[in-house]
């Protein structure tokens, strides 16, 4: 264990091994690093009991541990994280204790909320956005992330008018950029998808679009669409959870963030086959992907397809043409697409697609390696040195440091709420000493 200094402010920085290290507590004069088995001497700050945080024990002194909470101090702001959410008594809450006013302040909490545990950790990042683990939790659920200020929360500060923070999903490596593809009706886009999706199951995925309107006849909820009432994909839709949405015939339709999320959770690659419109919105979106918009060889030819599927009315054709040609001119123009593809012949243009994918070779994907499974102790500390943080397991019966130390590496972040952040590394050492001989390396 590294010893710190006896009265840690609520950002202290030194030297270990030549690295810096920086630490975020409150005062905690040596000796009583430990409050109700809560280790502080990693640079957690204590858990805080109201009554004692409204007395205004600002120098830490007296202060109780209260159920699984924790606390970490961010400018005259106290982030006090943990027990049960009031809206949803199984996840955790989220409490400001404001310094300045000696007020509690309820945000709003949006994003996927993590469910309640029986104990945390928490370390400052940056100025926007606390890392939380969940003490005793599985591989996939121990990383959590409370956004505070970033670009997102002031966002939908701003809409909602109150204070807001955001919850998102800590996940391991990265998922390829979803693929949104548009076109024109009759171009043949559905066409070229099926064929991708044919060809390569296992690797392409669609995401389940929500709508208002009721279920038909053998739709499954889940599998067709995301059935949801009107008032309540209103209120996600103002909670920034929708990628895009429009009204369809008095009904809406959308794609949520939520939806792209799970099949890249699956280990697929998202497609989205949505008008120029629905394209418009997610490319305004935070969502990283590639845009391809596919084009008829000719308005002639467009209509002769369109004619020879027989589907639709004299009226409705003409009406598709009329559509079709807005489309192409926003498609071209609008600057929103990567890739122009003109499907003048069905084999060749799905040739170009999956080139542009990587798909024929000349781009070769890297291997996919299973991640390794890492337990996070009930018991432990967490330290962070420059972008990575260093959690320390306890042996229960000495409290003693093990030998097994996960490092979690947050330096090639990237998404956020109200989606997942992925990019998270996590390996395990030996020791402390070691690992910091492995990082200055």
């Amino acid at each position: 264990m590294v010893n710190f200094d006896p009265y840690l402010d609520r950002l202290s920085m030194m030297t270990v091994g030549g690295l810096l290290l920086q630490t975020h507590a409150l005062h905690i004069p040596l000796g009583e690093s430990r409050i109700a088995g809560t280790d502080f001497s990693m640079g957690e700050a204590p858990a805080f009991i109201v009554d004692e945080l409204q007395k205004g024990y600002g120098n830490g002194f007296d202060i109780k541990s209260k159920g699984g909470e924790t606390a970490i101090l961010m400018g005259n702001r106290t982030y006090v994280i943990g027990g049960a959410c009031e809206e949803s008594p199984l996840s955790i809450g989220v409490q400001i204790f404001d310094q300045s006013t000696g007020e509690w302040i309820y945000p709003t909490v949006l994003g996927t909320k993590p469910k309640t545990c029986k104990g945390l950790s928490a370390v400052l990042l940056s100025e926007d956005r606390i890392l939380i683990t969940k003490n005793g939790s599985t591989p996939d659920d121990f990383a959590w992330f409370l956004e505070v200020d970033t670009q997102y929360v002031r966002q939908q500060k701003k809409i909602l008018g109150t204070d807001v923070v955001a919850w998102s999903k800590g996940v391991r490596g990265y998922a390829e950029k979803p693929i949104v593809i548009s076109g024109p009706s009759g171009v043949g886009k559905g066409t070229l998808i099926s064929m991708l999706m044919k060809e390569y199951p296992s690797m392409f995925g669609f995401s389940v679009s929500h709508t208002t309107r009721a279920p038909r006849a053998m739709e499954k909820d889940g599998v067709h669409y995301h059935f949801i009432e009107r008032s309540a994909m209103e209120k996600e839709i103002e909670d920034g959870k929708f990628l895009e949405f429009a009204s369809v015939h008095g009904n809406l339709y959308g794609t949520s963030v939520e939806a792209v999320e799970v099949v890249a959770d699956d280990g697929k690659r998202c497609i989205l086959d949505i008008d120029v419109q629905g394209a418009r919105s997610v490319r305004a979106s935070s969502l990283e992907a590639i845009f391809i918009f596919v084009c008829p060889p000719s308005m002639a030819e467009l209509e002769k397809r369109l004619r020879a599927r027989g589907t639709e009315t004299e009226e409705q054709v003409l009406k598709r043409l009329k559509n079709a040609k807005a489309e192409i001119e926003q498609g071209q123009s609008s600057g929103i697409f990567h890739h122009m593809l003109y499907n003048d012949n069905l084999e060749e243009c799905y040739k170009s697609l999956k080139k542009l994918l990587g798909l024929d070779g000349s781009v070769t994907a890297p291997p996919k390696s299973s991640p390794k499974v890492v337990d996070l102790p009930m018991d432990h500390s967490v330290a962070k040195i420059d972008h990575r943080i260093i959690i320390n397991s306890k042996t229960p019966e000495l409290g003693k440091a093990s030998t097994n130390m996960i490092v979690l590496d947050v330096s090639s972040l990237k998404g956020g709420a109200p989606g997942r952040t992925r990019g998270l590394d996590i390996y395990t050492m030996d020791s402390f000493l070691d690992g910091l001989a492995c990082i200055n390396h």
